[in-house]
């Protein structure tokens, strides 16, 4: 990588492949889940996730990058955190508690990814590529909040017992 244009097709790449993953990893985190809630929440975010991943073909398409074959080891280890939590002898309804702090850490993780190629993408003057990347990181922001609220109203409270 010799300048910030470089980077930022690293970090979409690296994007466009954590997304890939976890497009692979929700079908499961939806099956483990307990929660009418957490599994709603989880069905949902597979569908963002894949117009996610719809956006960053866009911004590749935009900057003449294909996103080919880069993988993201960063969502692997958190997914296979996630893999790890499902396999666990818990109560349901602690697993599913781990599971909401599983896909938080996976939230986090996309959010400064998405925040970083963004302003990136601004930097460069690459206004187009910035909005979608934005938009993408307004919808992880509320995937994450979802997720707490979840956890604080409902699913942390019947853990405790």
């Amino acid at each position: 990588m010799k300048n910030l244009k470089d980077l930022l097709e690293h970090e979409l790449k690296d994007l466009y492949s954590a997304e890939s993953q976890l497009i692979d990893a929700l079908p499961s985190m939806v099956k483990g889940a307990n929660h009418p809630a957490l599994k709603k929440a989880f069905e949902s975010h597979l569908e963002e996730t894949k117009e996610h991943k719809e956006r960053l073909s866009q911004a590749c398409r935009i900057l003449g990058i294909n996103p080919g074959n880069t993988v993201c080891n960063a969502m692997k280890g958190l997914i296979e955190e996630g893999e790890h939590m499902l396999e666990e002898e818990a109560d349901e309804e602690v697993r599913d508690a781990g599971l909401i702090g599983c896909a938080q850490r996976v939230e986090h993780y996309e959010i400064a990814g998405y925040g970083t190629a963004g302003y990136y993408a601004k930097m460069l003057g690459e206004d187009e590529v910035a909005g979608l990347l934005a938009e993408t990181l307004e919808e992880e922001k509320d995937a994450d909040e979802k997720l707490n609220d979840i956890a604080i109203e409902k699913v942390n409270q019947l853990a405790v017992a």
